[in-house]
């Protein structure tokens, strides 16, 4: 057993069921989602419905995720498909639920504000339920680094804790970084309130494409639901500093908590995308001395 600050020392899930209504970012259609408690050994395990009729599961791991634009999802190799897991997974790690059913009607994760911190805040009503048994992470044993060059990439080593440095840039706001310690106490404070964004002059062009390919790309997207740049400007301001960079943590921890639990490490990451992030996954997986089971 290894106790590491900030994190519990036993494995949980959820007290009680808790469900949501919502919308998907890039579907725009209406979703029911509901979270209920799992048993130990369980995992996180998707179930797509239509109506009463169980459509199949797909649990959260690597070898089921799928390339999408701005989202990672998950497909089985039949074709059934959960799209933009990302914010749900990054609160369910950092809220310590290790075993959980996640119940949805529909394709697409509902994206709620564009953040993790309605997630959060389903998940603290909900409890935790903690099992009589010690909590897993994944200690990095030895330096990985994925990307292109210095231009952008992200590395990892070992470390006692998980921690993250994490920079990128974005014409008319600079250069942003973010950098600390990962616990459920930090990514609550400092992390999930961030929100998905982009610019308004981008989303008309990717929407309109998508139309014209059959992808669906931004349908959903809204004000309310995205941190939408104007000029050089947020619609209604940024929620904290650097609320940009933050938000690629979120989905850098979302991404990566496909893996199976949270990480002992150090990631640096310039400039990461949800590309970058599932090729630091699958690096591991390929260099299976790199890294242990603590």
């Amino acid at each position: 057993m290894t106790a590491v600050t900030g994190w519990s020392d036993d494995q949980g899930t959820l007290a009680r069921a808790v469900s949501v209504d919502g919308h998907g970012l890039h579907t725009g259609r209406k979703v029911r989602l509901q979270i209920d408690p799992a048993p130990l050994g369980h995992g996180i395990v998707f179930r797509r419905m239509r109506g009463t009729t169980l459509l199949g599961e797909l649990k959260a791991e690597p070898g089921l995720r799928l390339a999408q634009p701005l989202c990672t999802a998950l497909q089985t190799p039949d074709g059934l498909r959960v799209r933009t897991t990302e914010h749900l997974l990054a609160a369910l790690l950092a809220c310590e639920i290790d075993h959980a059913r996640v119940t949805l009607d529909a394709e697409e994760v509902p994206i709620l504000d564009g953040s993790a911190l309605p997630w959060i805040q389903l998940l603290r009503d909900a409890g935790r339920q903690a099992f009589a048994v010690p909590k897993r992470f994944i200690k990095i044993l030895r330096p990985l680094r994925v990307g292109d060059g210095d231009n952008r990439y992200t590395s990892i080593a070992p470390h006692d804790s998980y921690q993250l440095q994490v920079r990128n840039d974005l014409k008319g706001f600079g250069q942003m970084c973010w950098e600390g310690d990962l616990t459920p106490t930090s990514f609550a404070r400092d992390i999930a309130p961030s929100r998905s964004y982009g610019r308004l002059k981008w989303a008309i062009p990717a929407i309109a494409g998508g139309f014209l390919k059959g992808v669906p790309i931004l349908r959903g997207a809204r004000p309310s639901c995205t941190a939408t740049i104007i000029g050089g400007s947020v619609h209604g301001g940024m929620r904290l500093p650097a609320e940009f960079v933050r938000h690629r943590v979120l989905d850098m921890v979302g991404d990566l908590a496909l893996l199976g639990a949270p990480l002992l490490g150090r990631i640096e990451a310039h400039r990461p995308s949800h590309e970058m992030n599932y090729q630091l996954a699958a690096a591991l997986l390929k260099q299976p001395e790199s890294w242990c089971w603590v």
